[in-house]
């Protein structure tokens, strides 16, 4: 198995919200080419991502499941790519002091991955999956501070230093 873990610098419903848009997950997945089609109670117990992946000219469609969904808690996906078998995805968003520590575990459930399971496939994946992470988690800030800077914009962040950007310290006026 391979497991990775990434504090991620926003709130685990911003972190769930991002997981929870199918159509995105070709923004942070590595080796997603598209998502070719999202079920729209994506991501209910069921519901399924369909998405081509590849490297260089070689290309898979691939289908993820959804096999365990607790909003804002747990995710887990079964993720299959014939003829190669499947694995399972478990993505576990634990609070920590109103960020989000997100832990990934992935492992071969069926096919040629389950004979070459071990430490040479284990590195290659928890690399790739170090990097999926990495991309999420920068979506997740760059969003969320987005959103802070519309709240100054419109007047909801006012006791954030509302029309400086600087926060509580930021000075009164230009």
């Amino acid at each position: 198995m391979a497991r990775n873990r990434r504090l991620i610098l926003s709130s685990p419903s911003r972190v769930w919200g991002l997981l929870s848009e199918g159509h995105r997950y070709g923004e942070w997945v590595s080796g997603t080419r598209e998502v070719t089609a999202a079920d729209p109670d994506w991501p209910d117990v069921g519901s399924r991502l369909r998405v081509r992946v590849g490297v260089g000219p070689l290309t898979l469609d691939d289908v993820c499941v959804v096999r365990h969904s607790e909003p804002e808690r747990r995710l887990e996906l079964e993720a299959k790519a014939d003829p190669f078998g499947a694995a399972r995805i478990a993505l576990h968003l634990i609070p920590w002091a109103g960020n989000t520590l997100l832990e990934l575990d992935w492992h071969p459930l069926r096919g040629p991955g389950t004979r070459m399971h071990g430490l040479p496939v284990d590195y290659l994946v928890s690399i790739r999956n170090g990097m999926m992470l990495t991309k999420l988690a920068r979506i997740a800030v760059r969003e969320q501070r987005a959103g802070a800077d519309a709240d100054v914009r419109t007047g909801a962040g006012a006791e954030a230093g509302a029309g400086t950007g600087g926060g509580p310290r930021g000075g009164g006026g230009r």
